[in-house]
Order: structure tokens, then sequence, then C-alpha cells
């Protein structure tokens, strides 16, 4: 089990509260606007070290608190791990086992998480990012060395694009030109092997979820007929008038298609929500193989927008991934959940076990 005791001091509405996780599943209950989402949040949180709804830190503090403070209890394999956030507006602290140093990094190697929540769609039918950070995730979980190539990359576009706004000079910019190919391959080399490690499992769970053939098309980011350098040299002019770099792995995107077509513009909004339901299951698969332990899946709502057959197929997979389960429900039974759930009641950001 990945989390076995949580608590949560002022953050939103919840002012202190504890949950000892099931190994399983755990179902959160209560009525609309009492705190079910905010429960997710906090641990996902624990694990991320920001928001999955996209909440500055000001949001997320108790009104008329200075910060919120977040703790769990971990399994981290054969490892037991003490995990501790707290924010305020002098910024993220971050412990893990005493150890201060680690920043967001350290909570996703130590509590690897997923979350589907009724925004998952956007995954499909959203920007490039949200798939770019997709990849990015499981290569994190999957590919050794692939963080300390993504920190490197970026900080040789931030580099590279500071000489571009600056106005400097062509064999200035050009300067950057290696170091930025570099890791860029890097970068790239890992995404294209997390998408070969995953993409048999990304097919299954489409096929099972949206009961059609689908498929994933990786797009790097530059044209793919050139060199990276070359596509550097011949975009300089454009590059030196947007102000930024126009070519690169921070430009790339996972196309996803669908009964041969482009998914993000030909499903309905129930249906992006099973492929993007699918795509979050099987990187959760893939990274629980490569790390040998399971993960924390978090489910906000999951019956929103599909009907009963999406929702028992999106359940029947779920329950067979053999990760430990947290979801929220209006009612005290979520459908096709085993009925060995741990349920918990919150209310006006109070939360209490049932049973």
């Amino acid at each position: 089990m990945p989390i076995r005791h949580f608590t949560a001091h002022n953050f939103r509405c919840l002012e202190n509260i504890e949950l000892d996780a099931d190994r399983e599943y755990n179902l959160i209950c209560g009525p609309n606007a009492s705190g079910k989402t905010s429960v997710l949040e906090a641990l996902a949180y624990l694990g991320r070290g920001k928001s999955f709804r996209g909440a500055a830190t000001t949001d997320l503090i108790r009104h008329g608190e200075q910060e919120f403070v977040l703790f769990g209890q971990v399994e981290a394999g054969e490892r037991q791990a003490k995990v501790g956030v707290r924010n305020s507006h002098e910024g993220l602290e971050v412990h893990v086992d005493g150890e201060v140093d680690g920043g967001a990094a350290a909570l996703a190697a130590v509590l690897p998480l997923q979350i589907i929540d009724p925004d998952v769609h956007n995954l499909v039918g959203g920007a490039p990012e949200q798939r770019r950070r997709y990849l990015d995730w499981i290569a994190f979980h999957v590919e050794p060395g692939f963080l300390d190539a993504w920190r490197r990359f970026r900080r040789a576009l931030k580099q590279r694009n500071a000489a571009l706004k600056s106005g400097a000079a062509v064999a200035t910019i050009d300067g950057w030109n290696a170091g930025f190919v570099e890791f860029a391959g890097r970068i790239d080399r890992g995404r294209r092997q997390a998408l070969e490690i995953v993409t048999r499992g990304l097919e299954e769970a489409g096929q099972d979820l949206v009961g059609s053939e689908v498929g994933f098309v990786y797009q790097q980011g530059w044209n793919e007929d050139k060199a990276l350098l070359k596509a550097l040299e011949d975009s300089m002019e454009r590059d030196l008038q947007q102000g930024s770099t126009q070519c690169g792995p921070h430009r790339a995107d996972l196309k996803l298609m669908y009964d041969s077509r482009r998914a993000r513009k030909l499903v309905s909004r129930g249906q992006q929500k099973l492929l993007a339901c699918a795509m979050i299951l099987a990187a959760t698969a893939t990274a629980q193989t490569a790390l040998e332990r399971p993960l924390l899946l978090l489910l906000d709502d999951p019956a929103a927008e599909l009907d009963s057959d999406g929702l028992q197929r999106l359940m029947h997979r779920v329950v067979n991934l053999g990760c430990q389960v947290v979801a929220t429900s209006l009612e005290t039974e979520l459908r096709f959940f085993p009925e060995a759930a741990t349920v918990f009641h919150v209310e006006h950001g109070d939360l209490k076990r049932i049973g």
C-alpha cells in the first residue's frame, strides 16, 4: 500500500483530518462541496508538490491561516518512509525521512500516483503540454537518468530563450545550440522508450474501454526529416522574431488515433474521458511493473459523464490493476467497487470512517 496514514492541516476546507487508508480500496463519500475533492487534492499534493486543479498556494491555505501542512506514512517497496509538505507565503518545504533537499521530485519518487478527475478528458482534447507531461511521468519512473536530462534541457532552453529575447548576436545564440541538442536528444530518446514500453498496455486498455482500435503516434517537436541542429539553424529567423525556441522536445506531442482518425476531434466527451482513463491506467501499470510496487490511484467522481456500461468497464480495469485506490462519490457505494472497500464520510471538511 503506498499510503498508510495521512493527515492534512488547514488545507482548503480541511482544518484537521486523519485518514488510515486500506491497502486496496477506499471510498470517500459526502454531499457536494463537502470536501471530498479537497481530500484527494491534499493526497495528490503530498506526492506532487502541486495542485492537480491548478490552484495557487493562497487558494489552498484555509481561510484565516498562514500555512498548510500535509504528512503521510508511505510504503515505498520494502522501505517505510515519512513524507511531509508545508507551504506558505515563504514557499514549499518538503521533508522525506528528514531530508529537505529533494523537492517535488523526491515526493514523486517516494509516492508515485496518478489521478482521474472530471477534467481527465483534457489529456486527449487539451493542449500538447498535458500529453508531454504524461510521457515525461512514465519516463521519470522507467528511464534512469531522465530527470537529470529533463532538468538540464530546461536550463539550456531557458538560456537559449533568454539570448533570443535579448536580441543577442546569432553567433552567441548558436553557442547554446550544442548543449540544447545534447539534452534534447536524451529527452527525445527517453520519451520514445517510455512510449514503446507503455504502447501495448495503451492499446489493450483503449480497446477495452472505448471498444475500438486506438493508436498513438509520437511527434518529436521538429521536422522528422531534419537533425535538430539543422532545424535550429533553419528556424533562427523565426526564433528571433518570436523571442523563443520554436523547435525541440518542448514542442512535442502525442497524437491519438481512434478508428484510424484523430481522436481529439472526433470522439465524444465521454469517449475522450474513457480514452484518457485508458492512458492513465496503462501508465500506472507500466510504472508499477518498473518499480515493482503498487501505486496510488485517485479517482474523483469517476461516474461523471459516463453511462453505466462505461463506468463498469472503467472500474473493472481499476479493480484489476492492483494499485491502491482512493475514490470519491456522492453515495456510500460506488457501483462495481469491491464490497471490501473502506468507506469514509466527509462533510464540512470533517472526515470520518464509516463502520
